[in-house]
């Protein structure tokens, strides 16, 4: 069995400043739809953000050490629901990517307190 691990922590602060000063330029370079309108409907909708920004960052790191590919932030989507644990949602940028995310297994986690947010993803096959 090969396992590959990521791990990313974001100071929230910082995520906050660029929802400010880039707005929807920001989020739509990094979010998908549904992720935008997610944290939106949070009363905490900037660590919420920063937790989803740490777990791509965190899979992006995971995925690079074992196939030397770099996956856009937008093809990794961290799908929340109320009560529930965050899923991911993997869109493949190509064909090629989307053979290799089939064929692997990952699990993640995400926490977020009041000024950084933090994810850890292992994939392993």
């Amino acid at each position: 069995m090969f396992i590959y691990t990521g791990i990313d922590i974001v100071e929230n602060r910082r995520i906050g400043e660029a929802i400010k000063k880039h707005g929807s330029r920001f989020l739509n370079r990094i979010f998908t739809e549904n992720e935008v309108k997610y944290c939106f409907s949070k009363a905490e909708y900037v660590s919420c953000f920063s937790a989803r920004f740490a777990a791509k960052e965190a899979f992006i790191k995971a995925f690079y050490q074992a196939y030397k590919k770099t996956l856009p932030l937008k093809s990794i989507e961290i799908k929340g629901s109320t009560g529930k644990p965050a899923e991911i949602l993997l869109h493949p940028p190509d064909k090629e990517v989307e053979s290799i995310l089939n064929r692997i297994k990952y699990t993640f986690s995400i926490s977020h307190e009041k000024n950084y947010s933090v994810a850890v993803v292992i994939i392993y096959f």
